[in-house]
């Protein structure tokens, strides 16, 4: 993979050729070509085909699915110092690549090139986390009479299919290969084919890194086929899948077949609770960057704000003032603070929701319409909206701020906890009593108070009711790779 990248000033272009080697992963060997078919790779702030990616064949699958199941024995023998090594090794290569690794998944996915890069730096920080993680994994001694013995010990749970979407493409793909290598786990991915050069360089990772072959795949194919595929193979043994709430029930039924073991973390509508003591504009100048980073593609970004009555007229014109200051456009101009939409889909989708806001009551007090060239959809604020408006009941994945006021802390909560969802919520209050009571009772995998940290290598990440269940990152994250086995000796 070759990417050229020149030095810029502020505010110019990098100059870049977008020039990866887009291939599968099998067996310890890079494939492409020979008869394959092949998908489009579009550069969301064009709209310009930039590459193809070739897909898997049946025959590519079986193969990829034998060569996991007999690398299994040995990887999970293996040393956990020596799976340890590989994984630093496979963390150091990421960041010595970062800046062209991150130019990729810019061109491919469209988010500013300094998300870009952090993006690949986290990916990193999974491997050393997970790398170390592993050797805690101590299991437990149980109280028995004097010659007698029980112990509980931790075992990986086998060759693990893993799925992962196109707006964190790395981070996701490492949040979830790390811990299973680093359990012991043979892994086969399935990433986006929207993103294979950024996905296939976290292989290159691993295979410099020195990865056992069969020991981690990475294969691109139509998502349906690839799943069922994979999914029913008797080989595999543990699915996660990061994605929407639909597809996730879907891999559900076909896991359930098989008795295998899953991960599941979907959707959110984050509701943001913004009560008048807080400091306002120190607020309003954390939430407006989180609302409209990855252009609102993020399943944790804020996206419910119900403000407190006596600053709601404040919070909304500030909030407004911000989002008309973002500068809009492709990812590579170093000032660019919101980039495309990731495909050319989501832009009707999201001038849906906000035609049918308009319609039913809500005011638009900023963007509202589709941006200039490419898959750009200016940043958007909805003051007023109606709680039967679409958008406040279906997830908008998009760059959507959603504002309605509340009276008292009651109110607050019943509206935090009025959707299916449960991934992700957030508060932001100056009173400590409050931070608890709130803590305690949203719905939610998540809430962040007074931040947004909340997707960090050391924390679970996972959410409940329709947003999922099982956790990535912290413990948790390995523990979901491992099965539980008890030995009794007397």
């Amino acid at each position: 993979m070759a990417l050229r990248v020149r030095g810029r000033k502020a505010g110019a272009m990098t100059q870049t050729t977008y020039d990866a080697d887009l291939k599968l992963f099998i067996n310890g060997s890079w494939r492409a070509g020979e008869g394959r078919d092949a998908a489009p790779v579009i550069n969301p702030a064009t709209g310009g085909t930039i590459a193809d990616v070739p897909l898997a064949s049946q025959g590519d699958l079986d193969e990829a699915l034998e060569a996991a199941e007999r690398a299994w024995p040995e990887w999970r023998a293996t040393d956990v110092e020596k799976r340890g090594a590989i994984l630093h090794k496979a963390a150091d290569l990421l960041r010595e690549r970062a800046q062209q690794i991150g130019a990729l998944l810019t061109q491919e996915q469209g988010k500013p090139i300094a998300e870009a890069v952090g993006e690949v730096y986290g990916a990193a920080q999974m491997f050393d986390f997970f790398a170390e993680e592993a050797k805690r994994a101590y299991g437990r001694v149980l109280v028995r009479p004097a010659g007698q013995r029980s112990i509980v010990i931790p075992q990986p749970v086998g060759p693990t299919a893993t799925f992962t979407p196109w707006n964190f493409p790395i981070y996701l793909l490492a949040k979830k290969v790390a811990a299973a290598l680093a359990a012991g786990c043979t892994v086969i991915s399935k990433p986006p084919e929207e993103t294979p050069g950024c996905t296939g360089a976290l292989g290159r990772a691993l295979h410099d890194a020195g990865i056992p072959d069969g020991v981690f795949q990475l294969v691109h194919g139509v998502p349906d086929t690839v799943s069922r595929h994979l999914i029913g193979s008797r080989v595999i043994r543990k699915v996660s899948f990061t994605g929407s709430i639909p597809v996730g029930k879907h891999l559900m039924k076909l896991a359930a077949d098989g008795m295998k073991r899953i991960t599941m973390e979907l959707g959110g509508h984050a509701p943001v609770l913004v009560f008048d003591d807080c400091d306002l504009d120190k607020t309003l100048d954390v939430l407006v960057p989180q609302k409209f980073r990855n252009a609102g593609q993020v399943c944790v970004a804020p996206t419910r704000f119900y403000v407190q009555q006596g600053i709601y007229d404040a919070f909304a014109s500030g909030f407004a003032e911000r989002t008309r200051a973002l500068k809009v456009g492709n990812g590579l101009e170093a000032d660019t603070k919101m980039g495309p939409l990731a495909n050319e889909r989501r832009i009707p989708a999201i001038a849906g929701l906000v035609e049918d806001a308009r319609a039913k009551g809500a005011k638009v007090l900023a963007g509202g319409e589709r941006g200039d060239g490419g898959f750009f959809f200016q940043p958007t604020v909805l003051a007023d909206v109606p709680l039967e408006a679409d958008a406040m009941n279906n997830e908008p994945f998009g760059p959507l701020a959603l504002m309605r006021p509340f009276q008292d802390v009651d109110e607050a909560i019943e509206q935090a906890n009025r959707l299916p969802y449960g991934l992700a919520a957030f508060v932001f209050t100056e009173n400590g009593r409050r931070a608890n009571l709130l803590g305690d009772a949203i719905e939610s995998g998540m809430v962040g108070i007074n931040t947004f940290a909340i997707s960090v290598a050391d924390a679970p990440f996972g959410g409940i009711k329709d947003s999922g269940f099982g956790s990535e990152g912290g413990i948790e994250g390995l523990q979901s790779y491992q099965v539980t086995k008890a030995i009794h000796q007397a």
